[in-house]
This record gives C-alpha cells, structure tokens and sequence, in this order.
C-alpha cells in the first residue's frame, strides 16, 4: 500500500498529463491538485518524468492484474479460451479506465531511455499476452488464419481503441462491446473448433 500522500499525488499527476498532456503538465500543478507543497511531492518524487513512468507501470499493473484474473476462469489450454479472455480483459479495462490506458498508450512517447526501455519490456509482455494465445491455437489446428500477426495487431487495435471512443451510457454497453470484439477477434484468427463423431 502506498503512503495516501502518493497516492493523491499519482492521481493528480494522471489528471495534469490527461488534460494537459506531458508536455505542457505544470510540477506545480502537480502539486497542488494533490494538496501538497513542491518539497512535499520530490520527497516521493523527482519530476514529471519519474511521476510519468510510475503512472505507466501502476497502470501495466493493473492491466497484467485484470488479464490474470480473467485468464484463472477459463480453460487455459483451450487457445479460445485464452484468447476471449484476453481481448475480454483488455475491452474491459480500456472501457472502465479510459484515462489510466489512453496515458498507457499515448505518453510512453514522453519517457526518457531509461524509462522507455523498461516500459517497453512490458508492452512486449501485454503483446505476447495476445501473441501466445494466437500461437497456441495455429499450431493445435484450432485458428486458421493464414495471417497470424496482422491478426494480432487488429485484435490489439480494436481493444486499445474502446479507450478513445467509448462512453458508458452510450447505445451500447460493455457488456455487449465484448461480446462483440471476442466475436470479431475468433473471426479474424479463423477459429474452427476440432469436432470429433463420438459414437452413440
């Protein structure tokens, strides 16, 4: 758990960056919407850029976290399965945390090497979630799409895109916008599910 004081802090970094982006967020600002003096925040931290990459990775958190409890409900040596659970934790989250995965997916362009570095070994990680799955179900027969890694890049992009679009109260609910998307992603891996004549 952190200290409260961090906590509002990170908060109030999310909501600078979000309506100002990073280039134009004020430290000072910072500060003040998480109620604090400048001393008080560099105890924590040391910048924007520090705020920044820690907002990143409490956001990859949360995401990893999401996906790993949707992945515990399902058969995970079905490919399907652990595809659906995929794309249906990715839509969730990006539907529920609009502001948390647009800074995900828009500011890592913001973070300096050493920061990018690290960041980007996480991005590969939530990639591979997809990439693993899809992987799995070319070579057990299950997804026949000739096109596996364009496949992956358009399943990502539909997710990652509800960030941007979706509103809640809007004609369509989640609910409904994930069914959706784990219907279009099978459909776009080719998925043929093995069906064997079991005698009578």
């Amino acid at each position: 758990m952190r200290p409260a004081g961090q906590t509002a802090l990170l908060e109030a970094a999310r909501q600078e960056f979000a309506e100002r982006g990073f280039g134009s967020a004020s430290i000072r600002n910072i500060a003040a919407r998480a109620g604090m003096s400048l001393s008080a925040m560099y105890h924590y931290y040391s910048g924007k850029q520090e705020l920044l990459l820690a907002l990143l990775n409490e956001g990859m958190d949360k995401y990893f976290t999401a996906v790993a409890a949707a992945l515990e409900a399902v058969d995970t040596a079905d490919p399907a399965d652990r595809l659906a659970a995929v794309v249906a934790a990715t839509t969730r989250f990006r539907g529920e945390h609009a502001v948390r995965s647009n800074l995900l997916l828009l500011e890592d362009r913001s973070l300096g090497p050493d920061g990018l570095e690290s960041y980007r070994r996480r991005q590969v990680e939530a990639t591979n979630l997809f990439r693993d799955a899809i992987e799995a179900g070319i070579s057990s027969g299950v997804f026949r799409t000739p096109y596996p890694e364009e496949a992956r890049r358009g399943i990502i992009a539909m997710c990652n895109a509800v960030a941007q679009w979706y509103r809640p109260g809007g004609p369509l609910s989640l609910d409904e916008l994930i069914d959706r998307h784990v219907a279009l992603a099978l459909t776009l891996v080719e998925y043929r599910p093995q069906w064997s004549r079991r005698a009578p």
